[in-house]
């Protein structure tokens, strides 16, 4: 009998690139048959949204996704 591999793992990541603005970051874990997670974007307009999200292979997957409500005004230059 061949026996399944138990899989178990835990990865994050965060870019916050000055230059392009380009803000995110992301965390998982898998323990066996159960995924969590949260992963963060900023959005052009300022606000940022946040997605936490669970699986297993009894309720499927699930995300939870919230925005904030914070915008920040473009910043005008006069020449």
């Amino acid at each position: 009998m061949i026996s399944k591999a138990h899989p178990k793992y835990e990865f994050d990541y965060k870019v916050e690139d000055h230059h392009t603005g380009d803000k995110k970051s992301q965390h998982e874990f898998r323990d066996g048959d159960v995924v969590k997670g949260v992963y963060s974007l900023h959005e052009p307009d300022g606000s940022i949204r946040v997605v936490e999200y669970h699986a297993d292979k009894h309720s499927g997957f699930h995300a939870d996704v919230k925005h904030s409500t914070h915008h920040i005004i473009p910043k005008h230059h006069h020449y």
